[in-house]
């Protein structure tokens, strides 16, 4: 689904299913305040804004390219990379 197909507000199955993750996951995400996200409804039930996920993705790959940065690949790293 594109993104301009998808509503403001995502369950947190939803968010797992475009992160390719566990609701577990993304529950302890919310709850650790990585994932901005609210409580609607008698029952609580959370919602993530679609602009939050992208601020969170956008985030997350400034974390792996500053990680990438400060541990460079090493060819002897290669056989362990293909076990992941």
């Amino acid at each position: 689904m594109a993104a301009a197909d998808r509503p403001q507000f995502l369950q947190l199955a939803e968010v797992a299913d475009i992160l390719s993750t566990s609701s577990a996951q993304v529950y302890a995400m919310v709850r650790r305040g990585e994932l901005p996200a609210i409580k609607i409804g008698g029952r609580g039930q959370w919602r993530v804004d679609l602009a939050d996920l992208e601020d969170y993705v956008a985030r997350q790959k400034a974390a792996t390219r500053a990680f990438i940065d400060e541990h460079p690949f090493d060819p002897a790293d290669a056989a362990t990379a293909d076990e992941l």
